[in-house]
């Protein structure tokens, strides 16, 4: 009988190479994880530092450097990462070499509520606390302010943020007790009274319109009042 030797010498390369994938995959599992390494995403501003991340992972799994790769659960250190209030995403995944890496993206703050109580609001309306590693030059909102209803404040800001001459020139939001939105400018006496947040795009286009043409007038501190919630028409209280 003639023994074909091809065929035994590709089942001893699929014997070998099972057996090396093996060693291989448990020697990787039994690897020891290094400390973390964190990278921001996005915002250069930090509102949470490497340290509180690192101080997040540690409480979750008791620290994770030298644990065996095995042991470690991805989805709940992930999970405790987002549980800060700062955190908007978090993805952790182990490289090759052991390197435990998070990539971390930080909420948005694009207004900061000063009333009873002191907060952001992201850019998707959500509560975002105060930092004490930086502080956001965002507008500021005053008045009435309930910090599960700030669906009014939000849509201002959000137009605050995407519109270059509000970006410039608002630094306050005011709400009253009956949700009536008022704006505060910059180097501007008078205050603009939006009423409800309706048809905003056509009243800021009537306030731009209107700073426009009193600033070139040299006229804007002649005002004490601009008011934007009648329909087409801007109503202004002189001093």
């Amino acid at each position: 009988m003639r023994v074909n030797w091809n065929y035994i010498k590709m089942f001893v390369l699929l014997v070998l190479v099972a057996f090396l994938f093996a060693f291989a995959s448990q020697k990787n599992a039994q690897r020891k994880v290094s400390s973390p390494h964190v990278r921001f995403i996005g915002e250069n501003n930090l509102f949470v530092s490497n340290e509180t991340v690192s101080k997040l992972l540690i409480q979750k799994y008791g620290g994770v450097k030298n644990v065996p790769k095995e042991t470690l659960d991805l989805n709940e250190l992930e999970n405790a990462l987002k549980s800060n209030p700062m955190i908007k995403t978090a993805e952790v995944y182990v490289a090759v070499n052991g390197t435990l890496n998070a990539e971390i993206e930080q909420k948005v703050p694009i207004a900061r509520v000063s009333t009873n109580a002191s907060y952001y609001i992201d850019d998707e309306g959500s509560y975002m606390p105060l930092s004490t590693n930086y502080s956001a030059r965002v507008p500021l909102v005053t008045g009435y302010v309930e910090k599960n209803n700030l669906k009014n404040i939000h849509k201002v800001a959000s137009k605050i943020t995407r519109d270059e001459f509000l970006k410039k020139n608002v630094i306050e939001i005011h709400q009253s007790i009956d949700k009536v939105v008022y704006l505060k400018l910059r180097q501007c006496n008078f205050i603009v009274q939006l009423g409800d947040v309706n048809f905003l795009n056509k009243k800021i286009n009537n306030l731009k319109a209107f700073y426009q043409k009193n600033l070139k007038e040299k006229t804007l501190n002649n005002y004490s009042k601009v008011n934007l919630q009648f329909d087409n028409q801007v109503v202004c209280t002189k001093i």
